[in-house]
């Protein structure tokens, strides 16, 4: 654990962009923190913090002069790896009527990623799970995660929405960075865990914390965890939920939801797609494209002019067993990572830790 004044954190972006990285970090875009390219760091969100509750989200400024003083936005790092739509391949046909196949790759360049939370590392692990780290790996989704390093920061003020404490994946970063800072008010406390960051962070005027500013980290962080009000029923719910896949209060739900999708959109570990073709009208060429995809479709459940899930309370019950049961079985934990962004992002407030609990009462599994 090292500390970098904060009159000396350009020298970071400095030190990034001579190493051949483009730095990206969440920027104010339309009343919204989004991520885009960062030169210097008076475009980073300093003084600002975001307000969160069901169906809201605001940012206002509030006098602390920090950076990183937010939760989350509505974008995490899952666009950068699982493109929201790409060309898979093109075809096409020559005068004498024989196609031509032709694989698109993409061609990502090194990123650092400035401002990532813990929430959103532990959301890209279980992607790299499911699209990296088995024996048919995305190539797709492998060649954008390459280039990637990722500056995280610890969560110093979780939103109203937030619950990575209940689900163990914050409000700390443990995992998954290269570097991770712990902003202060006077700067911020540098931890490594990568060589690259090892590298990173042999290039800039770091000094030994004091027993004061290594109590205000822990204070700070004590402080965010009993900051938040949320929480899941359990880390576990496969049982419970399929036990209860006939509760009246799936159909009182579906009552309120408008299918819309927000929630998967938002989510940093859904990963639902499909794949489309876009064809010339002559027939001459045509591209192939894998698209996001949500649960909430009416198309995503259609089987041979068969419809599985034609109401939406059984959509919602699909979203919700599978991300809070079933994943247990195909990646050993829960799909959620307790951002908050499902309940914030939803246009009726619908809450998942609320209706988790309606569904599951105080079982335990």
């Amino acid at each position: 654990m090292r500390f970098l004044a904060r009159e000396d954190f350009p020298q970071l972006l400095t030190a990034l962009q001579q190493a051949g990285y483009t730095c990206i970090a969440p920027q104010i875009r339309d009343h919204n923190l989004v991520y885009d390219e960062l030169t210097e760091v008076a475009q980073l969100p300093i003084n600002y913090q975001d307000q969160q509750a069901p169906g809201y989200y605001r940012l206002s400024e509030n006098g602390q002069q920090r950076y990183f003083a937010w939760a989350n936005s509505s974008e995490a790092v899952k666009p950068m790896t699982f493109a929201s739509r790409e060309i898979l391949w093109k075809v096409k046909r020559d005068e004498t009527g024989k196609l031509a196949f032709e694989e698109v790759l993409p061609e990502p360049k090194p990123l650092a990623v400035i401002g990532v939370k813990a929430c959103d590392l532990a959301a890209l692990h279980l992607q790299d799970q499911h699209f990296a780290f088995n024996t048919y790996g995305d190539r797709y989704y492998n060649l954008r995660r390459r280039p990637l390093i990722f500056i995280a920061v610890d969560c110093s003020h979780p939103a109203e929405t937030c619950f990575c404490a209940s689900t163990g994946d914050g409000p700390d970063a443990r995992s998954g960075f290269d570097i991770a800072l712990t902003e202060l008010d006077d700067g911020f406390l540098v931890r490594t865990k990568s060589k690259i960051g090892k590298n990173i962070a042999a290039q800039l005027p770091l000094r030994d914390p004091t027993t004061i500013q290594l109590s205000q980290a822990e204070k700070q962080q004590q402080q965010a965890i009993e900051s938040q009000q949320r929480q899941l029923p359990s880390r576990h719910l496969k049982g419970a939920l399929f036990d209860n896949l006939d509760h009246p209060h799936w159909k009182e739900i579906g009552e309120r939801c408008l299918a819309c999708g927000n929630c998967t959109s938002v989510c940093p570990t859904c990963f639902c797609h499909n794949e489309v073709e876009d064809a010339q009208l002559d027939g001459s060429e045509s591209a192939h494209y894998r698209q996001w995809d949500s649960c909430f479709t009416l198309r995503h459940s259609y089987m041979h002019s068969i419809v599985l899930r034609k109401d939406i309370h059984l959509r919602y019950r699909q979203w919700l067993t599978h991300k809070l049961g079933s994943w247990h079985d195909q990646y050993g934990r829960s799909g959620c990572v307790g951002c908050g962004r499902c309940i914030t992002w939803c246009p009726v407030g619908i809450d998942i830790t609320e209706e988790a609990q309606a569904i599951c009462g105080g079982v335990q599994s």
